[in-house]
């Protein structure tokens, strides 16, 4: 199974870094905000937990850096559970997939926002080159487009034959890198 922690440690420190004055700034996520995208990202705890059957907690909005830590706690442990990876959930695309798939979904999305924040909030947008590679590996060509069918992921982006592996993902999700 894909292991979740290294991809939410960058996140991590980039929604630390947000400040208050950023939250209603857009991101490249073109229909959301700085805050829409922590929300979103503490969401993506909540559907995991949800998943592997543990119980999700309520809080209050709006989401916070400490939420999405919390999650990603919770998250980690629950994902060591006996037969958790094994259970079946829903996708974000309607069909039904393993929470081992599931968790490797999240990677792929906890990485792409990982940018998107990075970009809207002026941070180091350079993401980890070997969670770059694992993603890329797992899921172009295929993914991008049945996100494209489902409406969640904008029209690709043409790069350069040579391009980086980490711009070759950004565009296949629909982000000029």
């Amino acid at each position: 199974m894909f292991d979740l922690g290294p991809a939410t440690r960058q996140l991590t420190r980039l929604v630390q870094g947000v400040r208050d004055d950023q939250l209603t700034d857009p991101t490249p996520c073109t229909r959301w905000t700085v805050q829409d995208a922590v929300e979103h990202m503490v969401g993506s705890t909540d559907y995991l937990l949800g998943a592997t059957g543990a119980v999700v907690i309520a809080r209050a909005a709006p989401a916070t850096v400490d939420d999405y830590r919390a999650g990603v706690t919770r998250v980690l442990d629950a994902l060591q559970r006996p037969g958790a990876v094994e259970r079946r959930c829903a996708s974000p695309l309607g069909f039904e997939w393993s929470i081992a798939e599931a968790t490797a979904g999240t990677f792929m999305d906890n990485l792409v926002h990982t940018w998107d924040l990075a970009v809207a909030t002026g941070q180091d947008r350079r993401l980890d080159d070997d969670l770059v590679e694992a993603c890329v590996a797992l899921f172009l060509p295929e993914m991008p487009e049945r996100g494209r069918a489902a409406g969640i992921v904008g029209p690709a982006v043409v790069v350069a034959p040579d391009a980086t592996p980490q711009d070759r993902l950004l565009a296949a999700m629909g982000r000029r890198p």
